[in-house]
């Protein structure tokens, strides 16, 4: 008689499809709990920059262009206008003080000048005759005036005689009044003579002031015209290198025109470029810095030039511990320029990644170094080198600083 066997429940099969089940739970289980479903991209490390982040003093400064230019620059400006008879000197040579450079030729100032002369020596020849008339009108005054004198004793004699006379009746008495008033008329004559003379002395005197003062001024003015034909002789008013003299031979030059200009070669100084951006931040006295020939060389702003063309404002920055050796007038140089105090900062380079993401975010790459992960961070102040950190770094870890251009919006890069 057969026995029934009674088949067990967990056969074969069902344990293989109990443990795909539980296998397939599990997957389910861990990609709607566990699994990463952040979006990636595959790229190639190498074709990166990654950069470490790292702790030191962060400096405040920008990088700009400074052009070497004399300390002092002396324009030659033409005094008075005339056309180049004889250029003596040409640009780019040394000259020494009271230098002869140009030579001008005006026949307008010179007929001026002789004119002026003319008439300063006829003022002279005026006042020569006014004194010499004055000394004759002196001399004919004292012989008037001694002649009346003479005249006035005879006819005070005759009258004190015929007083006598006809007091004793001795004469009528129409004789002794006609006595009488030739004595009063020729007394009274000179008073009215010595009067007269005063009144033309005091005129010629008066005359001769007046002359005086015009031949003084009239001799102020020839000098004046001597000085300007002078100044047809440009001179050099300063020792040193005439670096310009945008005149030739012929040409015909404007009074205050410019015709060049001299360079003080005792000292230099630097002519930077600033962008307009960092205007409110530029005063005089701030510091910079520069590299030549293997030593670093101190600034300082001296002058700040308020136009602003074309985005860009000027700087004069001297050298404050000497002037380099073998500097020349022309030569650019960048100049760390100092913006602020250097203080202590967590720091990360500066790189192409700035532009696509306004440094809200970065790639940051794990300790595997085998992906990079999004992450949101605060940056704050910014040199030509490395960014102030405010947060979401830490020191050491490692970041992708190159350009995101390529990266799209994906979250998570695998190398």
């Amino acid at each position: 008689m057969d026995r029934q066997i009674q088949k067990k429940f967990w056969n074969k099969q069902r344990i293989t499809l109990g443990v795909g089940g539980v296998l397939l739970l599990s997957f389910l289980v861990y990609q709607f709990a566990f699994a990463d479903k952040r979006s990636k991209l595959n790229v190639e490390k190498d074709k990166t920059t990654v950069s470490k982040v790292t702790k030191g003093t962060f400096d405040e400064f920008i990088v700009v262009t400074g052009v070497v230019l004399p300390l002092k620059t002396i324009r030659l400006d033409a005094i008075v206008g005339g056309y180049v008879k004889d250029k003596v000197v040409d640009g780019g040579n040394m000259v020494a003080k009271g230098q002869t450079i140009l030579k001008l030729e005006n026949q307008n100032l010179k007929l001026n000048f002789l004119q002026s002369e003319t008439e300063a020596s006829r003022l002279v020849n005026d006042l020569q005759n006014t004194r010499q008339r004055l000394k004759v009108e002196k001399f004919t005054l004292r012989k008037t005036l001694s002649d009346l004198d003479f005249q006035i004793d005879q006819a005070k004699d005759l009258y004190d005689r015929n007083k006598r006379l006809h007091g004793d009746k001795v004469i009528p008495e129409a004789d002794y009044l006609k006595a009488k008033r030739d004595y009063e008329r020729l007394v009274k004559q000179r008073e009215i003579e010595a009067e007269s003379q005063k009144y033309q002395e005091e005129n010629s005197v008066m005359q001769i002031k007046q002359l005086e003062g015009t031949l003084e001024r009239t001799q102020k003015n020839v000098q004046l015209w001597r000085e300007t034909l002078e100044n047809l002789v440009v001179k050099a008013p300063v020792g040193g290198l005439l670096s310009s003299i945008d005149v030739e031979v012929g040409s015909n030059i404007n009074q205050g025109q410019n015709i060049g200009q001299i360079d003080d070669l005792n000292g230099f100084k630097m002519r930077v470029d600033v962008d307009e951006h960092y205007n409110s931040r530029i005063f005089t006295g701030l510091g910079g810095s520069f590299d030549y020939n293997g030593k670093t060389y101190r600034l300082e702003i001296t002058k700040i030039y308020p136009e602003i063309r074309s985005g860009r404002f000027q700087v004069d920055m001297v050298f404050a511990g000497g002037v380099p050796e073998g500097i020349k007038r022309g030569q650019s140089s960048p100049i760390r320029l100092e913006l602020g105090k250097a203080t202590a900062a967590v720091l990360l380079p500066v790189g192409g990644f700035f532009s696509d993401t306004g440094g809200n975010w970065v790639y940051v790459v794990d300790k595997s170094g085998k992906k990079a992960s999004k992450r949101k961070i605060t940056l704050g102040r910014k040199n030509p080198e490395y960014f102030e950190v405010l947060e979401g770094l830490e020191v050491g870890e490692m970041v992708i600083t190159s350009s995101y251009e390529n990266f799209g919006d994906n979250e998570v890069l695998e190398f």
